[in-house]
């Protein structure tokens, strides 16, 4: 009877350590995690400032003549003749506008004279400014150093001819005499004579 009992209990016992083993598997397996992926903090990239722009300052142009409304005008950097006019209220009707290159581009304190028909280019259409440079106002021309509007405010030299004598002298280097122009392509000497008085070298 005792040796019954006993058997009993070892079995018992066995079984409790199979069911023991297979509920802890059972709970590992469902408590086991896979290692969580590292966190990853993404930084934008800073967007980069823009650099402030400079704005050139306005230009201030005395129109006088045959406008509408005479007087000194602001006006933007790079203003031609043309806008200074149409910021005086436009031509009057006895305006001469031919005898005005309406392309040349104006400086700070230049002045702009609108001939009337028959009046002739006098007082000249533009003067200097107040350092007194400018073809226009009777101050020979700094070849070397004149706009390509500038130029083409020599008698005889429009905007193509204007165009080579810059480049010409940006290839080139400077001229070192005014006779040196006779070098650009156009410019012989007939049409040299008709300017020679009118341009000059700096120094």
């Amino acid at each position: 009877m005792e040796q019954k009992t006993t058997g009993r209990t070892r079995t018992y016992i066995i079984f409790c350590s199979i069911v023991a083993l297979i509920v802890g598997g059972a709970i590992g397996r469902f408590t086991w995690r896979q290692p969580s992926a590292p966190i990853v903090v993404s930084t934008p990239a800073p967007t980069p400032t823009p650099l402030p722009t400079h704005t050139p300052a306005p230009i201030r142009v005395h129109v006088s003549g045959a406008v509408r409304q005479p007087d000194v005008y602001e006006l933007p950097s790079g203003s031609i003749v043309k806008d200074a006019i149409g910021a005086a209220g436009g031509p009057t009707d006895d305006a001469d506008l031919d005898c005005i290159n309406l392309a040349v581009e104006l400086r700070d304190q230049q002045q702009v004279h609108v001939p009337r028909r028959g009046e002739g280019s006098t007082p000249p259409p533009v003067s200097g400014d107040a350092l007194g440079s400018g073809g226009a106002s009777g101050a020979p021309i700094d070849i070397n150093t004149a706009t390509a509007a500038e130029l083409e405010t020599l008698p005889g030299i429009g905007p193509s001819t204007a165009q080579k004598i810059v480049e010409y002298r940006e290839a080139n280097g400077p001229f070192e005499a005014i006779a040196d122009i006779k070098n650009v392509p156009g410019i012989g000497e007939g049409k040299f004579e008709g300017i020679k008085d009118s341009i000059t070298v700096g120094p």
